[in-house]
């Protein structure tokens, strides 16, 4: 086998978890509690994963870490959707209340 099949195992495993989260974003409609710095280190690790697949030892894991990819950035856009359609109106003028 010219691939890792634990490396290929990871991340089946996180890419089944993925689903759930976006799920749960999408049934409560309120991001509070997740952690953008948390959500933008794990696609950063899914890109280097990516690089590395590419520039040394390209195998169809390279697709895992993409979809991956493609799965945590759903999330984080659904979370900054929600969090900006959340976010409370402010009057025009500063100190009028509606």
């Amino acid at each position: 086998m010219s691939f890792s099949i634990f490396e290929a195992l990871m991340l089946i495993c996180f890419g089944f978890s993925w689903p759930f989260a976006i799920i749960k974003t999408i049934r409560v409609k309120n991001p509070v509690g997740k952690s953008y710095l948390f959500l933008g280190l794990i696609i950063i690790g899914y890109i280097a994963g990516c690089l590395h697949k590419v520039v040394y030892k390209y195998d169809f894991v390279f697709w895992l870490y993409m979809l991956n990819g493609i799965l945590v950035l759903t999330d984080t856009i659904l979370c900054l959707y929600y969090q900006f359609r959340n976010k409370p109106e402010q009057p025009a003028i500063e100190g009028i209340r509606t």
